[in-house]
Parts: structure tokens; sequence; C-alpha cells
């Protein structure tokens, strides 16, 4: 039987709002049941109909309740900030099913804002290496790419991009060519309407945004393939 994900609950963003207002394990363990019935599991369910909607659609994506999503705890080893949880909750669907994997979908569902991505984010060295090299030394694809994501309604992501070309890349002199090499990751988004997010419409409007970057899963995985294995 095919996954059913029928909305968040009502009370998904009041709950990370309170949660964002105490910042405490002990409010967090008294109102687990809210958070669990409210979000974690409507995203269980969302995660998983989507990983049967991207496999039938062949994007070689997918996903599970159990190793998809991120924990809600934060990680404030190395932190200044110390407040114990995040303002939001994130999954990944990815190749294998994993968070290690590039050329992934993600899902952010927060109090500032709720979005999706497609994204080779912050890629190793060698894959980055790779994707400059290709954009480059093969324009012409780089810039049929874009082109589709145009087409398409969508545009690379330039957040934390490089002010200045990377070692190497100082020759390339075209604007849209060094502008793209400065990037550390490439990423295209879906701004979500928090108010959709209480129904099963969500599922389609997701899968149509997966689809509609497609051209840059397929771009990604052309120059990953090249890329010579440890």
């Amino acid at each position: 039987m095919a996954a059913a994900f029928n909305g968040f609950g009502q009370k998904a963003i009041p709950f990370l709002k309170a949660l964002d207002f105490h910042q405490s394990r002990e409010w967090f363990l008294e109102n687990r049941d809210l958070f669990e019935r409210e979000l974690r599991d409507p995203f269980g369910d969302l995660i998983e109909a989507l990983s049967e909607r991207f496999t039938a659609a062949g994007l070689g994506l997918r996903g599970d309740r159990k190793k998809s999503l991120f924990r809600i705890n934060r990680d404030v080893r190395f932190a200044r900030d110390k407040r114990p949880y995040n303002r939001h909750l994130s999954a990944i669907l990815s190749p294998d099913g994993t968070k290690m994997e590039q050329g992934v979908f993600f899902v952010h569902i927060g109090l500032e804002r709720c979005f999706a991505g497609v994204a080779w984010w912050q890629p190793g060295p060698p894959l980055l290496l790779a994707m400059r090299n290709a954009v480059a030394t093969r324009p012409g694809e780089f810039r049929a790419l874009m082109k589709a994501l145009k087409k398409n309604r969508l545009e690379l992501d330039a957040e934390g991009c490089m002010k200045r070309a990377p070692r190497g890349f100082e020759h390339v002199k075209d604007a849209d060519l060094a502008a793209a090499i400065r990037n550390r990751h490439f990423a295209v988004r879906h701004e979500i309407d928090p108010a959709g997010i209480y129904g099963p419409a969500l599922v389609d409007e997701l899968v149509d945004f997966a689809l509609r970057a497609k051209p840059l899963l397929d771009w990604g995985r052309a120059i990953e393939a090249r890329v010579p294995m440890d």
C-alpha cells in the first residue's frame, strides 16, 4: 500500500515556537508526545510518500523515517550558541537513503521559513573541482543546464559563494561561468508556503519541484561518474 501523508499537525509550528521559547530538555520531554504526533511522525510519512513517488519517477532519491530525519537537538559542542534545540525539523532523501551522499533532496520545516532544495551541497574537494572544471571546459553543457532550470522556473542558489575566483580559475572571464565557479555548492530551492504544510497536496508540490530540478541532478551525476574513486 502506498505511503500516506495527510499533512503536518496544526500544532506543528506552534510547537516549534514554544520549544524555541523554552529551550529546555524538561519542557521538551513533557511535550514529546506533541512533537511526535504533530511534527515528527507526519514528517516520516512525508519522507516515505516522497520516496515512493521519487522512485516511480526515476529520480534516484529515497529515504525512510529512521534514516532521513535530522535530530531536532542541536550539536552545541563547538557552538557559541548553546541553545539545545533547533527552530526547525529537516530531512534528506538521497541516492542510497543515507545522509552521506551528494545529489540530494532536502526538506526544511521551520519558524523562519519552509523550503525544499535539490543540491550538491558543499561537495568534497575532488567533486567540487570536477564541477568547476566542467563549467570552465564544457560551458555549452553548463549553459544548457541553466537554460533548462530557467525554463523550469529555477535558478542556482548563490548563497555562500566565494568573492574571488578559486585558484586555477582566474582565467575564466565570462560572467556567468565565473559566477558559477565561485559557488561552494550547486543547489536550487523551492519556497513552501507555510499555510500549505497541513494537507496532502504538499507531496505533489514537492514532487513537481524535484522533477523541475532533475536537470541539476543529471548534470552533477554525469560529473560525479567521471571522478576517480579513492
